[in-house]
């Protein structure tokens, strides 16, 4: 009988680029408190914002998405014809069919390369960058562009106390491709569907074409918190754990931006020394759910607190509810 030759590729996998696009419109808490009945105190007492960016109309998920690659591609010094694959993580590319990756793909010039969509909310990032690792060491591509991309500001319901003020818009993308040694941990990832009502959208696109209301985005805050702030917490030792990488060795700690005591909570739990970085960019950028870890360690980059090499800890979680975190080395 003959056998079916099996696919290989690079031994090690690496995250050689990194790029984001922040929307031009900053917006402060003070433009939203009154809608919600609140005060800039409240908003950052409980969530560390102090103002986000809304996308304008020219801001498309397409738009973000493309700037992002640029930056990511350039960094890497891989030529665009060269992806093999585009995986985008959204919940905001508001069409069914195609995945906006296809558009993507060719707009940043590899029009050839496989491409589709990822829904995995605010873990979608750490699912791009795991699925990435895998095809390259797997052989089905040599580089892969992994995006995420939101703008949450178009299914924010702005008088909704809850949430109004926390959801934000923005992108972020990452080369990987072949490295020299392992640049991208195992990926610790799973799901609690149990749960799955706690972050939803008020309803489907069908029960909103028939009531013509927009379905918003709706969070039930107490739940959200203990399970990230806890649960979360164990998954990221989990992470560290597989990787072969104790907390004395890492640099950095980069978890999806979703709230400031959240991250205050995980640092508490994962006991991280001193010396360890931890992003805090959802303070001038809001939750951008799959966008925010790449937004975050740019926003590191630039403020000098990361840098080529260093050994960073990222963690994703969100609506479903899903999970997934790696430690990955900076470009």
């Amino acid at each position: 009988m003959t056998g079916i030759t099996a696919s290989s590729g690079s031994t090690h996998a690496g995250v050689l680029g990194i790029g984001s696009y922040r929307p031009r419109r900053v917006v402060p808490n003070s433009e939203i408190i009154e809608q919600i009945d609140s005060s800039d105190e409240w908003i950052q007492t409980r969530s560390g914002i102090k103002e986000r960016r809304w996308a304008s109309d020219d801001e498309t998920v397409l738009m973000m998405s493309v700037e992002a690659a640029k930056d990511a591609l350039k960094e890497s010094g891989i030529d665009p014809a060269q992806i093999g694959c585009v995986v985008v993580s959204t919940v905001t590319h508001l069409y069914q069919t195609p995945a906006i990756a296809t558009q993507i793909a060719v707009a940043v010039g590899a029009p050839t390369a496989a491409a589709f969509d990822v829904s995995a909310a605010c873990a979608g990032f750490c699912y791009g960058i795991a699925l990435a690792s895998d095809m390259v060491r797997g052989g089905s591509a040599k580089y892969v562009l992994a995006i995420g991309v939101e703008r949450l500001s178009d299914l924010t319901d702005r008088n909704d106390r809850g949430t109004a003020f926390i959801f934000a818009d923005g992108a972020g993308a990452a080369v990987v491709g072949p490295a020299d040694e392992p640049g991208i941990g195992p990926v610790v990832w799973g799901s609690d569907g149990t749960q799955h009502a706690v972050i939803s959208q008020k309803e489907s696109w069908q029960e909103a074409a028939g009531s013509q209301n927009w379905p918003n985005l709706t969070m039930e805050g107490n739940p959200v918190f203990r399970w990230a702030s806890y649960e979360m917490a164990k998954t990221a030792q989990q992470a560290l754990d597989v990787a072969g990488v104790p907390a004395e060795e890492l640099d950095l700690f980069v978890p999806h931006q979703a709230n400031m005591r959240i991250t205050d909570a995980m640092r508490r739990a994962l006991k991280l020394p001193e010396h360890v970085k931890v992003a805090r960019d959802i303070e001038r950028q809001g939750n951008t759910s799959a966008a925010s870890i790449p937004l975050a360690i740019t926003a590191m980059r630039e403020a000098g607190e990361a840098k080529s090499g260093d050994l960073a800890l990222i963690i994703g979680f969100g609506a479903g509810l899903v999970y997934a975190a790696q430690v990955i080395r900076l470009p």
